[in-house]
């Protein structure tokens, strides 16, 4: 799939129909015609990234157990 080719509306219809599964990957691309590894690279793109999700577990789990040591 060429970045040129498609509407940024039709990849975003595209990943959502997956994301949301009203669609599996193998129905989306028969139905359009579009490869199932241009969807998963579509879908894995949007993605979001969990490195901040991450970083604020891992800062509460540092708080808990300085809270936790102090107890002690």
């Amino acid at each position: 799939m060429s970045n040129q080719l498609c509407p940024p509306e039709f990849k975003d219809e595209v990943v959502r129909q997956v994301q949301d599964q009203i669609h599996s990957v193998k129905e989306v691309y028969q139905r359009l015609g579009v490869s199932a590894q241009s969807i998963y690279k579509l879908v894995h793109a949007v993605k979001p990234d969990n490195s901040t999700r991450h970083y604020a577990e891992l800062l509460a789990a540092k708080s808990e157990i300085l809270k936790l040591k102090s107890q002690i």
